[in-house]
């Protein structure tokens, strides 16, 4: 064979290959129809861009830490992850809206009823234009009460407790106030999930993270905004990323572009909406609520007997970013629960108990192997506060803050399984229209998380906890958590079952 063919050959062979490569790679970007195939194949197949997107989505928070903890003092530091509980109270209510909403879009799609769908999309945009409008306007008013809510406050003779409270109301104001950015994102993303597509989302918020670090970097590091810089880059970013995924949502949809008639808002399709979608919000709101009691509770830990605050603030601090760390683990157990809340809502609209069955079994047993992992990996980052290194300065970390924060891991770590079974009840609980269940747990979830946190320190302290209370006392606040997870668990575990294998045989979409 001579020189020429044999480059010819390669050329040919390399072209092919490239071909299929392509042709695989455009795969992802196709909608999976859940209602049909391998069930494991297809759950794992649209959870995987899933537990991408909620990788990099916790990416924006940590990037905020990272960047703040290696520029900014200590009372800023503690603003941006004392605060977390605050804005998650807002950016859970509009994902459970969301997410909810998303159920009748994924029935829809089950149905292959495509005006339905475009009818439902429609409705969803009209409703989240009144929630902006609420949620932004009411929020920036209540944000001084909500900090005062978890101990953050005004103060003349506390000037670390003034600093923290100022860098707190400056972030908060910017976050809550562009709080449209992530309703525009969350709305385009559940649209395009249960159309079936998780890996389009993925694309673009992983553009928009990198938009996002390289905004912190210009507005801290150059600029020197501070806290504002934090807030405006994630505002931004996510902006973005939300008009980008609904550009390309009707680019490469043609049937669901809007017809006339699809404006035509009735009533009886937004109370259908908020049916699904309010429930879920409201859940995730008493959820938030929780976390702020129990928040409060650890601030605690950081004042004085005098009553003044600890100018260094290692409690929060490292409490702050344990958190930051578990949360972005257990993201991708949520991630599999939202996989299955679209999975469960096609199958009800297919009428395809079967296949519900075979992926509520399945997924409890991947959802074991990845808390196995999550829990191997997160123990090894606890050796010697070693996670802590990467948030923050130095000058931050103390003996104290790598004790509070292993701490919190310790507890938190080895019980997400239960956390683990509450995301899969509370979301295929949801998918299967059984939304009262879920709000119940959360009712439980909150009950639970309160009475833990206001009582079981003091009671272990022996009276009121501050700077000299003992790791005993703080890991009593710290049970809030999987106090809570494992009542809200209990309260859906039997109707979950009974949703998924009803006693009697009857049409599946008469489980309602």
């Amino acid at each position: 064979m001579d020189a020429l063919t044999k480059e010819t050959t390669f050329k040919s062979g390399y072209n092919n290959a490239m071909t299929r490569f392509w042709s695989r790679f455009k795969q992802f970007f196709d909608p999976i129809d859940l209602t049909v195939g391998n069930s494991k194949k297809d759950i794992l197949r649209f959870s995987l861009p899933i537990f991408l997107s909620t990788f990099f989505q916790s990416i924006y928070t940590l990037v905020d830490t990272i960047v703040c903890g290696q520029t900014l003092d200590e009372p800023s530091i503690a603003a941006v992850t004392n605060t977390t509980t605050i804005v998650f109270l807002f950016f859970q209510f509009a994902f459970g809206c969301s997410s909810g909403f998303s159920v009748v879009l994924s029935k829809r799609m089950g149905e292959k009823d495509m005006a339905g769908v475009r009818k439902s999309i429609a409705t969803q945009w009209f409703l989240t234009a009144i929630i902006i409008l609420i949620l932004s306007v009411g929020g920036v008013f209540a944000l001084p009460l909500l900090l005062q809510a978890i101990g953050i406050h005004p103060s003349d003779t506390d000037p670390a407790m003034a600093a923290e409270y100022q860098a707190a109301l400056t972030y908060l104001t910017i976050i809550v106030g562009g709080l449209f950015s992530q309703l525009v994102y969350n709305l385009a993303v559940s649209c395009l999930r249960a159309y079936g597509d998780s890996f389009t989302p993925f694309l673009f918020l992983l553009l928009s993270t990198a938009l996002n670090v390289g905004l912190d970097c210009l507005f801290l590091m150059v600029f020197h905004w501070g806290v504002a810089g934090a807030a405006w880059a994630t505002v931004i970013a996510q902006a973005l990323a939300g008009i980008a995924s609904w550009i390309y949502f009707f680019v490469h949809n043609p049937v669901l572009r809007f017809h006339k008639e699809d404006w035509k808002i009735r009533w009886k399709d937004c109370y259908e909406h908020l049916r699904d979608g309010l429930p879920l919000a409201f859940n995730f709101s008493i959820l938030s609520i929780g976390i702020i009691v129990m928040s409060g509770s650890i601030i605690a830990f950081d004042r004085r007997p005098d009553g003044t605050m600890d100018p260094q603030m290692p409690v929060q601090i490292g409490y702050g970013v344990a958190c930051k760390l578990f949360n972005l683990f257990t993201g991708l157990q949520q991630s599999l629960g939202l996989a299955m809340m679209s999975y469960m809502a096609e199958n009800l609209g297919a009428g395809n108990r079967k296949r519900i069955q075979e992926g509520f079994r399945f997924s409890f047993f991947f959802g074991f192997l990845l808390t196995v992992g999550i829990n191997v990996v997160g123990l090894l980052l606890c050796i010697h506060g070693a996670y802590q290194y990467l948030f923050l300065n130095v000058e931050a970390i103390t003996s104290k803050s790598i004790e509070a924060g292993n701490a919190y891991l310790y507890l938190a770590l080895p019980t997400s399984m239960i956390l683990m079974w509450l995301f899969l009840f509370r979301n295929e609980l949801q998918g299967l229209e059984k939304p009262l269940f879920p709000f119940l747990a959360g009712i439980a979830e909150l009950i639970a998380r309160v009475l833990i946190c206001l009582f079981l320190p003091s009671f272990i302290n022996g009276g009121a906890v501050s700077t000299d209370s003992s790791v005993w006392a703080l890991l009593g606040a710290y049970a809030g958590d999987p106090g809570a997870w494992l009542l809200a668990s209990l309260t859906m575990v039997i109707p979950c079952i009974r949703a998924v294998y009803p006693k009697k045989t009857k049409e599946l979409t008469s489980i309602k």
